[in-house]
């Protein structure tokens, strides 16, 4: 039947409930055993609704490769003629059958562009993995970093608790003074805001990393303590450096833009000759006499030469080449802003450790000079909160730390999927440097 080959309509209606896993049995194949930072990052890219629906646009541009790729169909043109008067005895009539050449010569450069977009499709969306995978290390470390940190300022706060206890205690029996308890109430109250802070933290990252995943917020996602990250090596980083053009799906995919834009530069600089009709007649007049033969039209450009779309095509291809040459200078000016920082935070932790077993020290032999009373309560206390505080400095530098080479794996792609699993070749920045 002539319709069996035709596209028929389906509705798609759209959800109407939010696509979030209500609980872990809800979502597939998920490990009974608490998810390591690789297998958050994992998951991330298999169930983050943005990459879901980025996973779209790839179905577009394939649509479009599809349509480029597609010859232009003939023209067929016929008329009935029937006798109105003269001296002829039947009607007249005329067949004809023609192609417009001019699509068949743009046809190559349009599909070539069209594959390029659609690797351009295909880079930005292995780009936005990148990124999501970052997010989720980073927010899954930020966890198991604060589950560490916690521990300390609960304690703190116990502490605190008990030694504003007692003052108060003494107070009211008489034995004490506001003096005296004043030093334990500033020092639990400082305690107190630092424990409630890092739990509204706590909280925050881990409603982010639901909403990464794809997870109602109520979920609490079980994560091991262990932070399996690549190994990071500074000197390995820089000297990566140079080959990140080849190595970057969002470089790869200006450079595919690039060429894409260049192939319809090309498109419109062949659209301006003349238009082209070839095509073939055959007609009957009222006489019974019949003739045949080609016929040609072809447009005359007096007035329009696609002047317009050849400097359009012409300054797009332009701006896509700054953008290129941009992004390529953001991306080595931020990797090595981002060493720089992780190189002085590296600093910076080390002399606070060192600092930290000093502060230890001194609130041991605090402990001990106020259990045998040679130490006042305000020392003592000065002493405790100083390595409760030197405790979190601590914590709080080795999250930064941990933050600045999780962004620089990100963006070099280390332990992420490589360029090469895109499966098209590297359209080269040969065009996008000139």
């Amino acid at each position: 039947m002539p319709l069996a080959g035709c596209q028929h309509y389906a509705p798609l209606p759209l959800q109407t409930e939010a696509p979030l896993a209500p609980s872990l049995a809800a979502i597939p194949d998920m490990p009974k055993r608490p998810l390591t930072v690789s297998a958050v990052a994992a998951l991330a890219v298999t169930r983050n609704p943005d990459l879901l629906a980025a996973r779209a646009k790839a179905g577009v541009a394939e649509a479009q490769l599809v349509q480029a790729g597609v010859l232009p169909n003939p023209s067929l043109s016929g008329a009935i003629l029937p006798l109105l008067s003269g001296a002829g005895s039947v009607p007249g009539w005329n067949l004809g059958l023609s192609q417009d050449i001019k699509a068949l010569i743009v046809l190559k450069p349009k599909r070539r562009s069209a594959r390029d977009s659609l690797d351009q499709v295909h880079a930005d969306l292995l780009w936005q993995e990148w990124q999501v995978a970052g997010q989720a290390r980073q927010l899954a470390g930020d966890i198991v970093l604060g589950e560490r940190l916690c521990p300390m300022l609960e304690r703190a706060y116990e502490l605190m608790a008990k030694r504003y206890g007692a003052n108060r205690k003494a107070l009211e029996a008489g034995n004490a003074t506001l003096s005296t308890l004043a030093p334990s109430a500033g020092a639990l109250q400082a305690a107190r805001a630092a424990m409630l802070q890092q739990g509204q933290a706590q909280l925050a990252s881990r409603h982010k990393l639901n909403a990464l995943l794809g997870i109602a917020p109520d979920v609490t996602l079980p994560l091991a303590d262990a932070i399996d990250l690549p190994a990071f090596d500074p000197i390995e980083v820089r000297a990566m450096l140079g080959t990140l053009p080849q190595r970057r799906p969002d470089l790869l995919a200006l450079r595919a833009g690039y060429a894409a834009q260049d192939e319809q530069l090309r498109v419109a600089i062949l659209s301006q000759f003349p238009d082209l009709v070839f095509g073939a007649s055959v007609s009957s007049d009222n006489s019974k006499v019949i003739s045949g033969g080609p016929n040609v039209q072809i447009g005359l450009p007096v007035f329009d030469r696609n002047q317009g779309n050849i400097a359009v095509a012409r300054a797009t291809r332009e701006q896509l080449n700054r953008e290129y040459a941009a992004r390529l200078a953001a991306v080595t000016g931020e990797v090595g802003a981002l060493l720089s920082e992780r190189d002085q935070i590296a600093l910076q932790l080390a002399a606070a450790r060192h600092d930290l077993d000093e502060a230890r020290a001194a609130a041991d032999r605090a402990g001990k000079a106020f259990a045998a009373s040679t130490l006042d309560e305000r020392s003592f206390v000065d002493l405790l909160s100083s390595r409760f505080s030197k405790e979190q400095e601590v914590m709080t530098l080795e999250l930064a730390l941990f933050d600045r080479q999780v962004a620089i794996q990100t963006l070099i792609g280390a332990g992420l999927p490589a360029v090469d699993t895109l499966g098209f070749p590297d359209p080269g920045a040969n065009g996008a440097a000139q």
